[in-house]
C-alpha cells in the first residue's frame, strides 16, 4: 500500500483548520486572556511571557472540520474515536481556563474516554506480548480496565513532557507519524488515513506553537493528543494482528519511558508521584544545556531548542517500531535498548547538571579582593541553583 492512495483533501483542510483557529487564539487573546494565560512563576514555568494555554481548542476543531471531508469508512472509524475523547479533552480544557482541576480527576477522565471507546467500538487490548499478561486479557472486564488504565497512562505521560515549545506536539507527530506508516505497511489504509489526519492537524498547532511559543498546547490539547496517540496504537494492534504490541509501545516510548522514570524517581525520593518537579529530562536539558550553550539567543529560541534533543530520544524506539512491526523479539530488545538509551541520556545531563552546579558553588564562595565587587562566572545559569539536588540524582550519580 502506497502514500499515494490517500486521500489528501481532509489532511489540508485538518492542517489548514488548526493553523487558523491556532492564530485566531493568538490574536484575540486580549478577549480570553484573563481566563487562558498561562503565567511564568511556578516550578516547571521556563516561558519569559504569559501565553494562551488553549491551543487544544484548535486542534479539536480542525479534527471536527477535517472528519467532514473523510470518506465514509474512516468517518465511521473516527466518529466513536472523537465521542470518546470529549471527557479527556473537556477536563483538560476545563483545567486550562480554571486551574481548579486535579490530576486524578483529568487521569481519571481520560481513563474513561477509553472505556467508552471500548463501549463505542468494542476494541480492546488482548494481547501483550507477555504470556502471563494475556492470560489475564482473555478475560473481558480485566482487558478493558487494563486498556483503559494504558489509554490515560499514554495521554497523562504526553502532558508530562509538555514543556517546552514543539516538544509534545513534535513528540506526538513523531509517534503518530510511526503509526501511520506501520499501519500502511501492514495495508491497513483507513488507519493509516486517521493517524496521518492527526498528524497534519497536529502540525497546524505546531507552526505557531514552535519555535516561539505563541499559543500552548495545554492540559487540553496534551491529554486530547495523548490519548488519540494511545487508542490508534489500540486500534493499529488489534485490526492487524500480523503487527506486535511492541511496535505501538515504541511509538509511545519517549513519554512512556519518561513517565515511568519520574514515578520511580520521585517515590525514590519520598515524594508523592504526582508532584511537579524541575527534574524531568526535558528541565535538565534546558538547564544544563541551552541555558549554557544557547545563552545568546532569545529565551523563546532557547526554550524551543530543547525539543529537538528530546526529539531524537523518541525518534529511536519509533524508527525501530516502523522497521521491525511484525518481530516481537526484535522489538522486545529495541524496547530495552530504548529505554538504556533514555537512562544514558538522562544520566549524562544530570552529571553535567551536577557539575556545573558545583562550579557555580565554587564561583559564589571565593573570596573576593579588597575593593572589587563580586562579578557573576560567565555562561553560568542563576537556573541551574534553583532547586538543591536530589537524593534520587545524588545516589544514582
Amino acid at each position: 500500500m502506497s502514500i499515494i492512495d490517500l486521500s489528501f483533501a481532509s489532511l489540508e483542510i485538518g492542517f489548514a483548520v488548526s493553523l487558523i483557529s491556532s492564530l485566531l487564539l493568538v490574536f484575540t487573546t486580549r478577549w480570553h486572556g484573563r481566563f487562558s494565560l498561562d503565567a511564568t512563576h511556578g516550578v516547571q514555568k521556563f516561558h519569559i511571557t504569559p501565553t494562551p494555554r488553549i491551543g487544544g481548542a484548535a486542534i479539536m476543531t480542525g479534527l471536527w472540520l477535517a472528519f467532514w471531508a473523510l470518506p465514509q469508512p474512516q468517518q465511521e472509524l473516527l466518529l466513536p474515536v472523537l465521542m470518546a475523547a470529549l471527557p479527556a479533552f473537556v477536563f483538560g480544557l476545563a483545567e486550562d481556563l480554571t486551574r481548579n482541576v486535579s490530576v486524578r480527576a483529568r487521569l481519571l477522565a481520560t481513563m474513561a474516554s477509553g472505556a467508552v471507546c471500548w463501549g463505542l467500538t468494542d476494541i480492546s487490548l488482548q494481547a501483550s506480548g507477555l504470556a502471563p499478561l494475556d492470560a489475564l486479557l482473555a478475560w473481558l472486564p480485566f482487558s478493558v480496565a487494563f486498556t483503559a488504565f494504558a489509554v490515560g497512562g499514554v495521554a497523562n505521560a504526553v502532558n508530562i513532557i509538555d514543556g517546552f515549545n514543539g516538544l509534545a506536539s513534535g513528540t506526538v507527530l513523531i509517534g503518530m507519524g510511526a503509526l501511520g506508516l506501520i499501519a500502511l505497511g501492514a495495508g491497513d489504509v483507513h488507519l493509516a488515513q486517521l493517524c496521518f489526519l492527526v498528524c497534519a492537524v497536529t502540525a497546524g498547532f505546531f507552526l505557531v506553537n514552535f519555535p516561539f511559543g505563541k499559543l500552548f498546547l495545554g492540559d487540553g490539547g496534551a491529554y486530547l493528543l495523548g490519548f488519540l496517540l494511545a487508542w490508534m496504537s489500540v486500534m493499529l494492534v488489534q485490526r492487524n494482528p500480523s503487527v506486535s504490541s511492541w511496535a505501538a509501545l515504541l511509538a509511545c516510548a519517549y513519554p512512556v519511558f519518561e513517565t515511568l522514570f519520574t514515578i520511580v524517581r520521585r517515590l525514590w525520593c519520598r515524594r508523592h508521584p504526582g508532584h511537579p518537579d524541575s527534574w524531568h529530562l526535558h528541565s535538565l536539558i534546558k538547564t544544563t544545556i541551552t541555558a549554557h550553550y544557547l545563552r545568546r539567543l532569545p529565551a523563546p529560541l532557547r526554550n524551543a531548542c530543547v525539543s529537538p534533543f528530546s526529539w531524537g530520544v523518541a525518534l529511536v524506539p519509533a524508527l525501530l517500531a516502523v522497521r521491525f512491526a511484525d518481530s516481537p523479539e526484535i522489538l522486545m530488545q529495541g524496547a530495552a535498548a530504548s529505554f538504556a538509551l533514555y537512562l544514558a541520556v538522562y544520566g549524562l545531563v544530570a552529571s553535567a547538571w551536577r557539575a556545573r552546579r558545583r562550579q557555580i558553588q565554587r564561583v559564589r564562595t571565593q573570596p573576593v579582593p579588597a575593593g572589587k565587587g563580586v562579578k557573576p562566572a560567565k555562561g553560568l545559569p542563576d537556573i541551574a541553583l534553583e532547586q538543591p539536588a536530589t537524593s534520587f540524582v545524588r545516589r544514582s550519580l
